[in-house]
């Protein structure tokens, strides 16, 4: 094992050991609450008369014009415009009342009637789904990341900028652990890729992600167990409340697929029944030529500074950002996880580490180009 192995197996070891301890804390609370998942929409949004207008567009270079709308701050597009302007193929499911988005070796269902949507077989939270005099309006931004481009914006001209991202030639299937009884549900999913030249470095990433989902079910059935045992207690001492269900879920999001190399997160959400769920975000990045993982210096070309142009780059966007910190930030570690995006690495704060719960978990990006 490469001294590189060494430290990201301990960093993940660290990430099992704190969803463990964040399970632990949660069993203390008796509050009983909804268990909801992170995303849910609003039965009102999809009913909503919107105000569509005509936005132009620069796509790949060629200028146009698409329908699109602001929902709460978030700009909305009609899937129609998706055939013509991107090479999209979509389709409406009349049985499951459901819209399908298929191309660039995904597919996309987005349902408006209950807010959920699936990709490649798995559930991903955004904005809802809506429907606006028979078609069928996706939030902008979430639809475009998951299906391979970057969004940009020219305030100066308003127009929304898209590139279509030059990928690595590969497929992703997902796998799902599960667990489901009545008391407590544990579904953990994890990619399965093909398709690449390297048979043998893309048969040791899927066995590396695999032994991780497994690592991960272990602990995390674990959790709901001690849990599960925790709420009988509670239930039969207060037979009047009822305790809702204990859940675990892993959802992973494929970040980047460049340049023989692939970078994905994977998201533990935990409910034990407390005031709200806690999630951990667990990084993973790999070089398809060789199977093995990315360290983050390696991520930054191998700059010997690389930690401290991150902390520079990080302090100056709280600054920007003008985030609420509930604790200073004192800088990364060396080994710190992360993942990438394109032409960019992602450093993500963890939920409480130093900011309030309600600001999610910020993400930093520092462009590849602050490491030449």
């Amino acid at each position: 094992m490469t001294p590189i192995q060494i430290k990201q197996n301990k960093s993940l070891k660290r990430k099992r050991r704190l969803a463990a301890a964040l399970a632990a804390s949660m069993l203390l609370s008796t509050a009983p609450a909804a268990g909801l998942l992170p995303g849910a929409g609003s039965a009102a949004a999809a009913a909503a008369m919107l105000n569509v207008v005509s936005q132009p567009f620069l796509i790949d270079g060629m200028r146009t014009d698409v329908p699109t709308a602001i929902v709460d701050g978030e700009t909305y597009i009609s899937l129609r415009a998706l055939n013509e302007k991107l090479g999209l193929s979509t389709s409406w499911d009349a049985k499951t009342r459901s819209a399908v988005v298929t191309g660039r070796n995904r597919v996309l269902i987005a349902s408006p009637v209950n807010g959920s949507y699936e990709l490649n077989g798995q559930r991903v939270y955004g904005s809802q789904a809506i429907l606006n005099n028979g078609s069928t309006f996706l939030p902008l931004r979430f639809l475009l990341e998951r299906m391979g481009y970057v969004i940009s914006y020219d305030a100066k001209t308003r127009t929304v900028a898209i590139q279509t991202i030059k990928e690595n030639k590969l497929n992703f299937a997902t796998k799902t652990i599960s667990k489901v009884t009545e008391k407590q549900s544990l579904l953990i999913h994890y990619p399965v890729i093909s398709g690449y030249e390297n048979d043998e470095a893309q048969s040791k990433v899927n066995a590396f992600l695999k032994r991780e989902a497994e690592a991960f079910a272990v602990s995390g059935q674990q959790s709901l167990t001690q849990a599960a045992q925790e709420s009988e207690k509670l239930q039969s001492d207060n037979p009047d409340i009822d305790y809702p269900p204990v859940a675990y879920e892993g959802n992973y999001t494929i970040t980047y697929n460049e340049q023989d190399k692939l970078s994905l997160y994977v998201d533990y959400y935990i409910d034990l029944g407390g005031a709200h769920g806690t999630t951990v975000r667990v990084p993973y990045t790999f070089d398809l030529k060789t199977g093995e993982t990315v360290s983050l210096k390696e991520a930054a070309g191998g700059n010997a500074d690389y930690v401290t142009i991150i902390n520079q780059s990080i302090n100056a966007q709280i600054k920007a950002r003008k985030l609420d910190l509930i604790s200073p930030f004192e800088g990364i570690k060396p080994d710190r996880p992360f993942y990438l995006r394109h032409g960019a690495i992602v450093i993500t704060f963890e939920q409480y580490e130093y900011t309030a719960y309600a600001l999610g978990m910020p993400e930093f990006t520092i462009p590849f180009r602050a490491f030449e």
